[in-house]
Parts: structure tokens; sequence; C-alpha cells
């Protein structure tokens, strides 16, 4: 943006900050000493600062710490902050100080100078009379347990509003595929060969009830960010400087704006000396890509083709798959939800390393907080957005090709499964290697062979049966 400077000063002395900006010197410093990534926080964090600075103001007003006339125009600017009418004035890096002090401060002065500005006292940081960014905006406070409070806000409701409901769309359609699917029999198949028969309704049960457990792991890693907020810990965890009940009132103010429980961490020193709750609830992230991998490449497999490959599912054409071959059409919707997954396992060992001791956590503060809030968030999104993408470009329009299911069956030798218990396990490998070597079907050969009564034989080939407990198909495992 074009314009002049004006001059604005911290505790190290001047810097010349846009006309434009309403930020100070403190953000302006820090906007100088880290020209790394070129791109902040995530917006996420900068909409959870704008929350917890109005829920601060809120408490510190209850507890007769603020006067009515500040705190009303905190919450008035803080809440325009929440709901992202500034985002253009957190220009802080994400690869800043390990602590977030620099967004804090950021968070601070943009309120500050939104304040006075509607005090009357022009856009100005440390206006005489008017809202101060750290006696003020800060009463009661430290980044040392804002800026991990922020975090624990941003991946709530990242998960609740994100994750959760992409999880839940995905889980109804796999649902439904496994309902209206339940009696369409396809061959199974163990270390990539041949197995015993299997519904192709069971197999998307399977896949139904993982995103089930996803379902519980967003739960549990949404669990981990309510339960142990860090704020009313202050510099150390030990509270200097604020009242004993402002913690308990920030996370009351935060659980009425946000719709979520937010619980004051039971011990201030473990909540800001670790970043455990951010390792766990990422491990929960990491198994839910692990789980969308099996799901897109067994599809992608499942689908291969369309004459050279299994091709029991047909998958959707939404683009040409390659700029030589003429005709092709690729699985790229699963692609892309196997390179999210890569990406979620990297985010993973950087929130690990993040949150390590001797790397992120040491003595009484984690300083690698603002990378470990920006893979955590990054990882929210990516998996929620391809969940959604794999639902409407690729799941609601997969179909089945009976056809195909039908002729591998028949040519399958592992359906002398069934046979076992009646004619002896050795007898029925030979006769594998027989219908294999002689090109034939089991039913076929054991026909030929007059094993059996022809009524005994058609009753035990049943495929169907073979996939339900307890039918005369079964053979155990």
């Amino acid at each position: 943006m074009a314009g002049g400077f004006r001059t604005e000063k911290d505790s190290m002395g001047e810097m010349k900050v846009p006309d434009w900006a309403l930020w100070g010197a403190s953000t302006q410093r820090a906007v100088e000493n880290f020209p790394i990534a070129k791109r902040g926080v995530p917006p996420e964090v900068i909409h959870a600062f704008g929350h917890l600075k109005a829920a601060c103001a809120q408490a510190n007003l209850a507890l007769g710490k603020l006067d009515a006339r500040l705190v009303k125009v905190i919450i008035e600017a803080s809440n325009e902050v929440a709901s992202g009418q500034h985002d253009k004035h957190f220009p802080v890096d994400v690869y800043q100080t390990g602590s977030g002090t620099s967004s804090n401060m950021n968070g601070n002065e943009v309120i500050a100078t939104l304040c006075n500005g509607k005090l009357g006292l022009g856009a100005n940081v440390k206006a005489a009379g008017g809202v101060h960014p750290n006696d003020h905006v800060n009463m009661g406070q430290s980044s040392n347990d804002t800026f991990p409070t922020a975090m624990h806000i941003a991946a709530a409701v990242a998960i609740h509003k994100q994750l959760v409901p992409a999880l839940k769309k995905l889980h109804a359609v796999l649902d439904k595929h496994a309902k209206g699917w339940d009696k369409l029999v396809k061959i199974g198949r163990t270390h990539l060969m041949d197995a015993t028969p299997i519904r192709m309704g069971q197999v998307f049960a399977g896949y139904a009830r993982q995103v089930e457990w996803a379902l519980d792991r967003a739960d549990w890693a949404l669990k981990e960010m309510l339960v142990n907020m860090p704020i009313g810990g202050t510099a150390v965890g030990t509270g200097i400087n604020t009242h004993i009940e402002f913690g308990r009132r920030v996370c009351d103010e935060l659980s009425k704006a946000t719709g979520l429980s937010f619980k004051e961490g039971k011990d201030h020193c473990e909540a800001q000396a670790t970043k455990d709750s951010f390792v766990s609830a990422h491990g929960h992230l990491k198994t839910i890509a692990i789980s969308l991998t099996k799901i897109a490449n067994d599809i992608r497999w499942l689908g291969s083709g369309p004459r050279c490959g299994i091709g029991e599912l047909v998958l959707p054409e939404i683009q040409p798959g390659s700029s030589i071959m003429p005709g092709k059409v690729n699985p790229v919707i699963c692609e892309s939800v196997i390179q999210v997954a890569c990406r979620v396992v990297g985010n993973d060992a950087t929130v690990t390393m993040a949150g390590t001791g001797g790397i992120g956590s040491i003595f009484e503060l984690n300083v690698a907080m603002p990378v470990m809030i920006d893979a955590f968030l990054e990882s929210v999104t990516l998996l929620a957005n391809v969940s959604s993408v794999f639902v409407d470009k690729l799941l609601n329009g997969l179909q089945v090709n009976e056809a195909r299911c039908a002729e591998l069956l028949d040519a399958s030798l592992m359906t002398i499964t069934a046979l076992a218990p009646e004619v002896g396990y050795d007898k029925c490998a030979a006769l594998a290697k027989q219908a294999h070597k002689a090109n034939k079907t089991i039913k076929q050969l054991v026909g030929e062979l007059k094993l059996m009564p022809e009524a005994r034989l058609n009753e035990l080939m049943n495929y169907d049966s073979m996939t339900r407990p307890g039918g005369d198909g079964g053979a155990g495992g």
C-alpha cells in the first residue's frame, strides 16, 4: 500500500511504521527481524487472539481491575479482530520468537489503536488517556500464556467446525454404500493374492467403521484442546501479576463466545512448559490421515484398469489423465487424499519435535509454538477439505462393476476353502493347483471329478454364504 510513515516507540526505541498500519513499534520490529516464510501466523490464530482479548477484558472488568469505559472499546475492537476484519494488520512471520510474543504484541497494538480511534484519540497505539497495549489490552497476561491459549482456541474451533463435519459427511456416504452394496459379492484379497469371497458392502462397512473411529479420534483431539487452557499462568506458570480467578473467568467467557467448553489447566506450570496435549492431539490427526490412505488406496486399486487391472469399482472420470496417452483417466482424487496424508505425517513430525524437551519445551516454557500451531492447523484444514472433496468428486459417483466382480469370483481358486471341512485341507490344496494348471474353475473341476453330489457342491460353492458366519460355506480363518 502506498503512503508515508509515522514514528512509534517501544522499550527499545523508535520505529518507522506505515501510516495505514494499525500496529506499532513492537510489531514493526518483528516484521523487520523475521523475513523468513513471508507469511503470517494462520488467520485462525489471529481470530483466536480476538476472542481471547475480549474475554480477558471482560474478566478484568468483573474482577474490578479495568475501567468499564476502556473495557467496552477493548471488547468491540477485539470482536472485530475475532471476526477477521483486520487480518491484514497482522504481518508478523510465522517463524518468529518461539513464545509467540511478537504475535501477542501485534494483537495488543492493533486492538489498542482501534480502541483509541473509537475513543476519539486518533489512530495512536499509545494515546494519552486511552488504551495502552500492555497495561490494558494485555492486563493480567503474558505472551507465555496468551499465545498457547490462542493455539488451543484456534485448534479447538478448527476441529469442531471443519474436521468433524467433514468426517461425518464422509462416514455418511461410506455407510450408504455399505448398505446399498451389501448383496454384491466379490473376491477378497490378502497379501495382494486371491482370498475367500467378501461382500462389497462388508468392505465399505469396514471403511465406514474406520471413519467412525476417526470421528472418535477427532473428539479426543478436541478434548485435549478444551481441558488444559494455559491462561492465568502469566510468565512461568505461577500467575504473577494476575488474579487467581482470572484464568477460570477467561475460560468461562471463551466458552460463551465459541460454544465450546474451555477449562483452565489444573497445573499452569505443566500447561506452559509443555505442549504434550498438542503432540497427543496431532497424533490422532495423523491416525485419521492413515485411515484415509487405506480407504483411498484400496479404492484406486479396486478401480484399476479399465481393462488390464482389477476393475471391480468404476471411479468417476473427472479429468484427462495424461498429456501423451489419449483417453487415459487416473484416480486423481485418491492420489490427492494420499498426498494430504503425506503432509499430515510430516506435520506430525514437526509438532512432535516442537514439543520435545530440549528443543521446544525447555524449563518453564515451550519456545516452538508458532510452527507447532501452523502445522497443526494445516493438518486439520487439509484433512477436512480432502475428506469433503473425496465425497463430492469420487465417492458420490462411485459404482460397482458387478460383472467384473462375478468374473473374478468364478475364476478364483480360493473358493476351494469352503470345501476344506469335507474334503480336507491337503486335498483341497492339490485341487487348487490342479484347477490352476488346467485353467478350470474350482466348481468345474470338482464337478468333473464327482467328489460330492452336485447339490452339495452347489450348496458349498454359494459365494454369498461364504461371507456370512455360520453359513455352510464358512470354513474358518
